[in-house]
Formats: structure tokens, sequence, C-alpha cells
């Protein structure tokens, strides 16, 4: 009778996580990195922005100077909630591209309040954000990733 050692378990899972990180392409290997840096800047934003007079805050054309305003602080969870996403694709979590295709529609939910809403509450202008470009392949990467993630 073999016996199992306790490393091939560790070698296993290994190999699964590995086939898993390789069904990423390539730009969204880069923006996980990049929402990475971005969760941790916001996390030492929203701990150190009392002593921040302005900090200049934007994402989907949400902008604010002011870090413990509504917007201020939804842009840091917005940013929060990208890095939570990053973690899961890269270390592969099952939730992972869930999360992800949560985190499109998400951005296509605050990009299009900032071009169709937002621009009527406050000066009239249109917006355009080029931000969708990205997110709709971002979304349909993740609805496919999601079929072949589980798989694995």
């Amino acid at each position: 009778m073999e016996e199992k050692s306790p490393f091939e378990a560790f070698d296993l899972q290994n190999r699964i996580l590995k086939r898993r990180r390789q069904l990423l392409p390539m730009w969204i290997k880069i923006f996980i990195w990049i929402f990475f840096l971005t969760a941790f800047v916001s996390i030492l934003i929203l701990a150190f922005g009392v002593f921040l007079d302005e900090t200049d805050l934007s994402l989907y054309g949400l902008e604010t100077d002011y870090i413990y305003s509504p917007i201020g602080i939804s842009i840091c969870v917005i940013y929060l909630y990208k890095g939570f996403v990053s973690y899961g694709l890269w270390f592969e979590k099952d939730w992972g591209p869930t999360a992800g295709k949560i985190d499109a529609i998400l951005g296509f939910a605050v990009c299009l309040f900032t071009m169709l809403v937002l621009p009527f509450l406050t000066e009239p202008r249109f917006n355009l954000r080029l931000e969708i470009l990205i997110l709709i392949p971002y979304l349909r990467n993740m609805q496919k990733l999601e079929h072949s993630w589980k798989r694995i």
C-alpha cells in the first residue's frame, strides 16, 4: 500500500491554482495589480485622510476633493471592492469570477449614472465615460471565465 505524502496535496493544489491563473488574460492581470495598489492607497487615504486638506479622488466620473464626503467614501469603497475582486481572481478563489461580474455591473451602473443622471442634477453637460469600453470586454471575460473556472 502506497503512503501519500502531505506534500502531494499541496502540489495538487498548486497545479490547480496555476491553471486557473493561466485562464486570466494578460490585460486583466495588469489591472489586478493596479487595483491591488489602488485598494491599498484607498485604505491609507481613509485611515490618514484627517491629515489631508484636499485630495482629488475620481472613478467612473465620480469626482470629489473631500475624502470624508459621501462621494469620497463611495469612491474608496469601490476601490476596496476592486481590490477584493483582484484578490479573488489572483488567488483563484471560487467566487472570483462572480465577484468580477458584480464589479463590472457596478461599474456600468456608476458610469451610466454619471453620464445620464448626474449631469441633470448638477450642471447640464454631456459626459461620455470611456471606462465602459473596458468594462464590456471585462464582463464578457468574467462570464466566459466563470464556466471554465468552475471546471478546474
